[in-house]
C-alpha cells in the first residue's frame, strides 16, 4: 500500500532519510527516521527505524544492495524482521538490549554489548560506531566520515519534528513543551538522566566529539544540517567538564 506520509530526501551525497510520523504513546509527536547510506563498495547500510513500504524500499533498490541492517538501540527494533524479509542476504546487528526485545526468529550477525568491543563488521571503511553501554537505551552513535555526517536515534532529540509531520497537515510540536533540542536545559537534563554509568558516558561521548562531523541525523526530530557538533557538546556538556 502507498504511503503519503514518508519524507524521503538525500541529505547528503550517497545519505539518504526516510522521515515520518509517530507519536510515542500515541500522543508526544517525536517522529521517526531510517537512514540508508551507500557505501563505497556499492552496498547499502541502513538504519532501519520505520516501516519499509514500497516508497521507501524503492528508493533503497535503487541506491543498491542492502547489505547491512542496523538497529541503533534497546528500542529500534521493530522493523528489522521485515527489513530482513525483503533483504535476507544482509546482514542484522543492533545492541544486546534490542537483540533481547526483537523477533526471536531472527538470526543477529553481531551484537554489541556481546562481541569484543574491537569487533569489526566490514562497515567501518565508510562509517565508525560507538557504544553508548552507559546510556539507559544502549544506544549506537555512528559516523559518516565522508559526508561529515553523524547518525543517531536516542542519544539526541531536535523537536519538534517539523519534516516528520510535514506531510500530515500538524505543526509536529508537542503541546506546551515548544522546542525539546540539544541547547535546551531540559534536553541537558534528559542527557544527565540518562546515563546510568558516569565513566562510561564520559569516555564515550568524547569519542563521538572527536568524530568529525557537522550534521547529525536523529530518529527524532529535525535534522541538524550545520553546527552539529556545537550541539552534540551543548547537549552533553555534562560529561564533558573536567570537573563533573
Amino acid at each position: 500500500m502507498a504511503d503519503k506520509f514518508t519524507v524521503i530526501r538525500e541529505v547528503a551525497s550517497n545519505v539518504w532519510t526516510f522521515s515520518r510520523p509517530f507519536s510515542r504513546f500515541g500522543i508526544l509527536p517525536v517522529g521517526g527516521r531510517s537512514t540508508a547510506v551507500r557505501l563505497t563498495n556499492g552496498g547499502v547500510w541502513v538504519l532501519a527505524s520505520t516501516a519499509l513500504n514500497p516508497e521507501t524500499k524503492a528508493k533503497i533498490d535503487e541506491m543498491g544492495p542492502v547489505q547491512y541492517i542496523i538497529s541503533a538501540d534497546a528500542v529500534h527494533h521493530l522493523f528489522l524482521g521485515e527489513f530482513k524479509k525483503a533483504y535476507p542476504t544482509a546482514k542484522v546487528i543492533a545492541p544486546a538490549a534490542a537483540v533481547e526485545r526483537a523477533d526471536k526468529t531472527l538470526v543477529f550477525d553481531g551484537v554489541w554489548g556481546r562481541d569484543p568491543p574491537d569487533t569489526k563488521y566490514g562497515f567501518e571503511e565508510d562509517i565508525q560506531a560507538c557504544y553508548f553501554s552507559g546510556f539507559k537505551n544502549k544506544d549506537v552513535a555512528f559516523f559518516h566520515a565522508s559526508s561529515k555526517t553523524m547518525i543517531e536515534a536516542d542519544l539526541l532529540f531536535n523537536l519538534p519534528c517539523t519534516e516528520q509531520y510535514s506531510k500530515t497537515g500538524s505543526s509536529g510540536s508537542i503541546p506546551l513543551l515548544g522546542a525539546f533540542g540539544p541547547a535546551s536545559w531540559l534536553h541537558q537534563k534528559f542527557a544527565a538522566s540518562m546515563g546510568e554509568d558516569k565513566a562510561a558516558m564520559k569516555r564515550d561521548v568524547k569519542t563521538v566529539a572527536d568524530w568529525d562531523f557537522t550534521r547529525i541525523i536523529p530518529c527524532h526530530g529535525d535534522v541538524i544540517e550545520t553546527n552539529g557538533k556545537q550541539a552534540w557538546l551543548d547537549a552533553y556538556k555534562i560529561y564533558l567538564d573536567p570537573a563533573a
